[in-house]
């Protein structure tokens, strides 16, 4: 969440950020939180106040006893009583200050990095790069032209996962139900070809693995802001209050929760494979047919804590990484920067690479690399001991897809399509067992 010192030094800077993330309500929000912790040190300068005054009070009770002034001394701790009652008064309106600043903190997003342009939704992306064409300064989605076009009418992947038997989604929905396919053969052995595949190429650029639970807490949730903001997507088992993890950035994330690491540690590199569970409440349409859009999913994820002054290029090499990864599997990418309408919750600035499906004559979202700044951090408790004084200061997080299986498969079987079968890119072959799907 943002930080207090933040809101109330640089007020303005604040809400023009909430407002070009198009956040409702942005100057009303930050108004109430600067109303409630005035609240709240009101509150404990009183506190103090009137501790002050009772500790002299109490003081000169025994000296007026000892004088024999016993109604005098009397008069004192009536005093001294009633200072009392009034702090626990006092005590009561700080905590609930205190909750209610908490709560609406939490309800505020992150704000923007200057870079984020400008925009409602995501024809307003910018387009950064690819390896399809050379982009211009200032080109967005929504004047893209796809230049993908060989002629030859593809097939798309919910058609080939049927035509070689390597996943069956009508099994998925008899066991559990829609949006959690069954892979089988080849199409299994594909899918942890892939994620060992990724987590080598993680491990190889200094990431460690990490196996962390699929299940977290209600403080892991608000730690990295998937709570309260996307309880509604998350799959809560209300027995044990628990919740199963939309992402591993959730669990590996929590790993430095109330930690405090030492300046000389860091970066902190982590890589975790775990199956992601999401609800996508709503979701329907030709948009989610086949793998485009599932409650269960595969995916490698990166994590970095880093310090404030160094997470950029930390930001910088996790884009190059999940790059690196998309041409070796020679797959033809996008890298959108997200404009501020279309961006997370907890994000200061992401982007987001999409593959291009040739079958379905668009492109598929296969990760998304944000850095957080402070936000996570500050929920987090997650703090930097500086080398040279000791201080300590708010760690950045950052974290991304590296990468998301399902449409990384919708895109290799519909792009790789020859009249001999479905070709396997060269860096998979090894992890395969095979190169071709026949």
């Amino acid at each position: 969440m943002l930080t207090l010192k933040l809101i109330i030094e640089d007020t303005e800077r604040v809400i023009r950020g909430l407002e070009k993330k198009h956040f409702a309500g942005a100057r009303e929000a930050i108004d109430q939180v600067i109303a409630t912790d005035k609240i709240r040190r009101e509150s404990q300068m009183q506190l103090d106040q009137n501790l002050s005054e009772a500790k002299k009070l109490a003081a000169e009770i025994g000296g007026l006893m000892k004088q024999g002034r016993r109604d005098e001394a009397d008069a004192v701790k009536a005093k001294v009583a009633a200072l009392k009652e009034a702090g626990k008064a006092l005590e009561e309106r700080k905590a609930e200050a205190e909750a209610e600043l908490q709560r609406q903190l939490c309800t505020i997003p992150n704000i923007p990095y200057d870079l984020v342009p400008e925009g409602t939704g995501a024809e307003d992306n910018l387009v950064v790069k690819s390896n399809l064409r050379e982009c211009q300064p200032g080109d967005t989605v929504g004047n893209w032209t796809t230049v993908v076009d060989n002629g030859e009418a593809k097939i798309p992947h919910w058609e080939l996962a049927k035509k070689y038997n390597l996943i069956d989604f009508d099994l998925g929905v008899k066991i559990t139900g829609a949006g959690f396919p069954v892979y089988r053969g080849k199409g299994a052995r594909l899918q942890r070809a892939l994620i060992n595949f990724f987590l080598d190429e993680a491990r190889a650029a200094g990431y460690e693995e990490i196996m962390p639970p699929t299940v977290v807490n209600q403080a892991s949730g608000y730690g990295t802001g998937q709570l309260p903001d996307k309880e509604g997507q998350m799959y809560h088992c209300e027995v044990d209050d628990l919740y199963l993890i939309p992402t591993a950035e959730v669990p590996v994330t929590n790993i430095y929760r109330d930690v405090i690491i030492d300046e000389k540690d860091l970066p902190i590199k982590n890589c975790a494979y775990t199956e992601c569970f999401r609800r996508e409440a709503g979701s329907y349409g030709k948009d989610v047919r086949g793998l485009n859009r599932l409650h269960e999913f595969s995916k490698v994820e990166i994590v970095r804590i880093d310090t404030p002054e160094h997470s950029d290029e930390s930001h910088k090499e996790m884009l190059a990484h999940v790059e690196g990864l998309l041409q070796k599997l020679e797959l033809p990418y996008r890298i959108l920067r997200l404009c501020g309408g279309d961006m997370s919750f907890t994000s200061s600035i992401c982007y987001d690479f999409e593959v291009y499906s040739e079958a379905q004559k668009r492109w598929l979202e296969v990760s998304s690399v944000s850095n957080f700044d402070t936000y996570q951090a500050n929920r987090l408790k997650c703090r930097i001991r500086r080398a040279a004084d000791k201080k300590t200061e708010l760690a950045h997080t950052l974290n991304g897809s590296a990468l998301a299986l399902p449409r990384i498969v919708a895109a290799l079987l519909e792009n790789n399509q020859t009249p001999e079968g479905i070709r396997i890119p060269k860096a998979l072959v090894p992890y395969c067992g095979f190169d071709i799907i026949d």
